[in-house]
């Protein structure tokens, strides 16, 4: 799971347990490179923000090393690690004005005055509020407030960031402007970002890559794209995106590919490791990847299944079948010849490729 070597930010073999008993983060190995956008992405009680708060010195690792440009920092407070924090509450003080919450970060570094100044000016042109330093907190919107604490978390210009959940308190309309704000500012300054959210859009849009967390493991890390289209864990495949999974039994292996016993059906897909004849399986198939086949043999893996609902969602159709005695099975249609193409209770022939078909490991495994 490392990106590679002279990582800037490094996790290695890194336990964490509040009670002695129950590991909140087990045997973390992740690197991160000088200028990446990594993004720590899973449910709530997952384990990414508690990584964060180890990495920012607020918590100390069970077990394992932590290391910031090559030297391990459990023995540096958090005040002298040079990093800089954004929280979902913003964390500015109510009392000072717009520009005094910038300078205080340096005031407390002992910057002289006219750097300090000039530094504020550069930050509120940054994140595009020239003209507000004399306001208040309570005098500005959501979005400002955490335009400020985003400009107070750069102003001293740490190489490393980390932001926990900053815009769950924004509504999605501002929420999506500042993912493409923050993105921005990230690319301008070429600092390194470690981002958490629970929000897979969110990590989708803003980051070079992508750890997936789930129960203090990373089930997998890689750039959003090969998430989405290479999952290598049932967990990944349904928490990035939308799909449809299958669980069945390997009846036949050739190659990268293998025969799938569900029931009622025998499907070809890919596989994603190595398994053998009798091993259970979780076949990912994704909505879209999904066609109505008007003729047979339109696709390598094809089905006559009855429609059980459809939902019109403007671009697409959401269509509802049931997969025999796997329940029900999402087609996602685009929104061609409108609504009524498709309706419930019709019995229709699906297909899609064996490609776009992964036979992954189950997750108990």
């Amino acid at each position: 799971m490392n990106a590679g070597t002279n990582a800037y930010v490094e996790f290695e073999g890194v336990h964490k347990s509040y009670d002695g008993e129950t590991e909140v983060v087990r045997d973390l190995h992740l690197s991160v490179q000088e200028g990446e956008f990594l993004t720590l992405l899973g449910p709530s009680g997952s384990g990414k923000t508690t990584c964060l708060m180890m990495l920012a010195g607020f918590e100390a690792p069970t077990r394992g090393a932590i290391r910031l440009g090559g030297r391990t920092i459990h023995d540096v407070p958090p005040r002298q690690r040079d990093i800089g924090m954004v929280f979902q509450n913003y964390a500015l003080f109510p009392h000072l004005t717009v520009g005094e919450n910038l300078r205080f970060p340096l005031e407390v570094r002992g910057m002289d005055k006219a750097v300090a100044a000039e530094r504020v000016r550069d930050a509120m042109r940054l994140v595009r509020l020239e003209g507000f330093e004399a306001r208040r907190p309570g005098e500005l919107s959501g979005g400002q407030q955490q335009r400020v604490a985003i400009a107070r978390a750069l102003v001293f210009e740490p190489r490393l960031v980390l932001m926990d959940e900053p815009l769950g308190a924004l509504d999605r309309r501002l929420r999506e402007e500042m993912q493409f704000e923050i993105r921005r500012i990230q690319r301008t300054l070429g600092v390194t970002v470690i981002y958490v959210t629970h929000d897979q859009q969110e990590a989708m849009v803003m980051s070079d890559r992508v750890a997936v967390f789930n129960r203090g493991r990373i089930e997998q890390v890689a750039a959003p794209e090969v998430l989405y289209e290479e999952p290598e864990r049932p967990f990944v495949a349904t928490f990035i995106g939308d799909n449809n999974l299958l669980r069945g039994e390997v009846v036949d292996v050739d190659g990268d590919y293998c025969q799938v016993d569900i029931g009622e059906h025998t499907i070809t897909a890919f596989l994603v490791s190595p398994r053998a004849v009798g091993d259970t399986v979780v076949l990912a198939v994704r909505p879209e990847r999904i066609g109505l086949a008007d003729e047979p043999g339109t696709y390598g893996n094809e089905f006559v299944v009855p429609i059980s609902d459809v939902i019109f969602l403007g671009d697409h159709l959401l269509v509802r079948a049931t997969m025999g005695e796997q329940g029900d099975f999402v087609v996602k249609i685009p929104n061609i010849v409108g609504h009524g193409a498709v309706l419930p209770g019709d019995r229709v022939r699906i297909g899609w490729t064996a490609t776009d078909c992964r036979a992954l490991v189950p997750d108990e495994d």
